[in-house]
């Protein structure tokens, strides 16, 4: 360690023996081995204690290096704090519902994208196939190009689940600008945060897959924040049987306020 010191400049033996090699310190230069000991135990990375020897004797500049510190290590603290209670909570479910890892809640970040988007008071869920046929025919005539990677999915903008007309969105990633239908409208969507689940199968699984990401919403510190999407990865145009189908439910949630 004392060699890499010398090396990087940080600290210099008074002395060296050519013949040995041996570094000699003096007593002099303890209290500053001293100080880039305690530097490091702050969590100072040697460069950084670098540039805090050469400003020591500025109390103004040291405390701005010490406060730009602990901000960091706050930040670090509450980091850990968020991974301890996410492994507390799943091991708790693990033991309340062995099923619980066949969903693993991930938190991610859906990026902001241009669609086109149809959205209507439908009669029931499963009627959803009648909004992606006026899409489909609506803009057929524009050469609309998806993106790529795309993906289409829906919003459910109901609070809670209805029995019967069910306001509901379907969006598709394109690229390029389009003009609006009568029905087809091309929007930017702003990025949002979500907690959601991707499984394969039928959608008889929705029900069990929501019940998962919303208790995991609930008891890892976040709230929800706007209506539930669910993402078609493997859509029904696109499966040959409805085990082939993979769907990704996704909740938008933003931290809880303390």
């Amino acid at each position: 360690m004392l060699r890499h010191y010398d090396k990087i400049g940080l600290l210099i033996p008074e002395s060296v023996d050519e013949s040995t090699g041996y570094r000699y310190y003096s007593e002099s230069q303890l209290p500053e081995a001293d100080t880039i000991q305690a530097l490091r135990t702050m969590g100072f990375g040697l460069s950084v204690i670098g540039e805090i020897l050469n400003k020591y004797e500025n109390e103004e500049e040291m405390e701005q290096f010490l406060m730009i510190k602990r901000e960091e290590l706050l930040c670090q603290a509450q980091e850990t704090e968020q991974r301890l209670r996410l492994l507390d909570n799943t091991i708790q479910w693990l033991r309340k519902d062995g099923n619980f890892m066949d969903y693993n809640v991930t938190l991610k970040t859906l990026p902001k994208r241009y669609v086109a988007s149809v959205r209507q008071v439908i009669p029931a869920y499963d009627c959803e196939g009648m909004l992606w046929e006026t899409l489909n025919k609506e803009i057929a005539g524009q050469n609309v190009k998806p993106e790529n990677p795309g993906y289409g999915l829906a919003v459910f903008h109901d609070k809670g689940f209805k029995e019967s007309d069910v306001d509901v969105e379907i969006q598709v990633s394109v690229d390029g600008t389009y003009q609006d239908t009568e029905h087809v409208k091309f929007k930017y969507v702003d990025e949002m945060q979500i907690a959601s689940v991707t499984y394969k199968g039928s959608y008889d699984q929705i029900t069990r897959v929501n019940k998962a990401v919303a208790e995991w919403i609930c008891e890892n510190g976040y709230d929800f924040d706007g209506p539930s999407v669910c993402i078609y990865h493997v859509s029904p145009h696109d499966a040959r049987t409805p085990e082939d189908l993979v769907t990704e439910v996704c909740f938008p949630v933003k931290k809880k306020e303390v």
